[in-house]
């Protein structure tokens, strides 16, 4: 797992290839499920030059919609329960760290103890 912080107003595509990069190349089919946020052509192909597999419903709206696996996107329901988690921790969901390190370093020792749950 990789993360990072970002300022309010950044997006989140930009910051999204830049951790997808930092996950580096895998051998066989791994899936990488993403939100609508990464369903653009830049993040697709970078997931996939690195041999990750990007599951993510295409926008209706796109001329060549692709096909992805409904079944595995519905996983991605694991991902948001943890973030609900994370946010149920009073200190991240009001950011009373006023340094951005002390911020990260909470959010770490919350990442560890849920992974210990």
């Amino acid at each position: 797992m990789t993360w990072s912080l970002t300022p309010g107003q950044a997006g989140d595509a930009p910051e999204g290839r830049r951790l997808i990069e930092q996950l580096g190349p895998h051998e066989g089919r791994v899936a990488l499920l993403m939100d609508s946020a990464y369903q653009d052509d830049a993040t697709r192909e970078l997931a996939q030059r690195l041999g990750l597999v990007p599951v993510v419903p295409p926008n209706p709206q796109r001329r060549q919609p692709w096909e992805y696996d409904r079944q595995l996107y519905r996983q991605r329901n694991c991902v948001e329960r943890l973030f609900r988690r994370l946010k149920a921790r009073r200190r991240v969901f009001t950011r009373y760290d006023k340094l951005d390190a002390m911020f990260a370093a909470f959010i770490t020792c919350a990442l560890i103890a849920e992974s210990l749950r």
